[in-house]
């Protein structure tokens, strides 16, 4: 049988079509909250079900404790819980620490592009529009902004940080292999924010020694 491709689901700015581990941690709590959704979804049917039989004489009484109390708090309440504990142990994943080989780049947001910097082998390199990382190495994003409230995000290799003036905010992003990845300004930020979008290059071995010799 054919895929089902879900719209949204694939392409180049979906969230679940990863291509990192911190867009894989978000994805996996998306599935994760889906599923207790459907839960819940399913339980209220349930439930609702039970009462139109009650009502037409189909069971016998019932008290009003359990409906309230068991049924109507205590059932999403245990699965609410469950589901806020999994996603703050989850989230604790996504937060940039001290780890090694770790790139460091320093991303701007401008009305309406971006402008990235980072070291090179004769200094540092600046681009426009286009984001250069070595694949298979955390690389560690200093987000800026150089006017308006912006927002950095790439979805296949992780979430997204606003752009602040007057404050940098850092986000680790990762891709597992090579390849080329769209971003986008994820924050309005004015009349062309749908336009302010950049791409990030992930280079293997060779291709980001190139570019750290300028060779790009």
């Amino acid at each position: 049988m054919p895929a089902l491709i879900v719209g949204g689901c694939a392409g180049p700015l979906s969230t679940l079509d990863i291509a990192g581990p911190a867009a894989g941690h978000i994805a996996t709590l998306w599935w994760v909250m889906l599923g207790g959704a459907a839960l819940l979804t399913l339980l209220t049917l349930t439930l609702l079900g039970l009462a139109f039989r009650r009502r037409n004489g189909g069971a016998g009484k019932t008290s009003s404790g359990l409906w309230l109390g068991g049924l109507g708090l205590a059932m999403p309440s245990v699965i609410l819980l469950g589901l806020l504990g999994y996603a703050l142990m989850l989230g604790e994943r996504t937060i940039a620490r001290p780890a090694r080989n770790v790139v460091v780049v320093e991303a701007t947001g401008h009305q309406w592009y971006w402008t990235f910097r980072q070291p090179g082998a004769a200094g540092a390199i600046a681009t426009r529009d286009v984001l250069h990382i070595p694949a298979g190495r955390p690389v560690d994003v200093r987000i800026a902004s150089a006017d308006v409230i912006h927002s950095f995000w790439v979805p296949r290799l992780g979430g997204k940080m606003d752009a602040i003036p007057g404050l940098v905010n850092t986000l680790r992003i990762e891709a597992t292999d090579p390849g080329l990845f769209e971003g986008q300004c994820a924050e309005f930020c004015g009349l062309h924010h749908t336009s302010n979008r950049f791409r990030v290059m992930a280079h293997d071995a060779a291709g980001w020694a190139a570019f750290q010799r300028g060779e790009e």
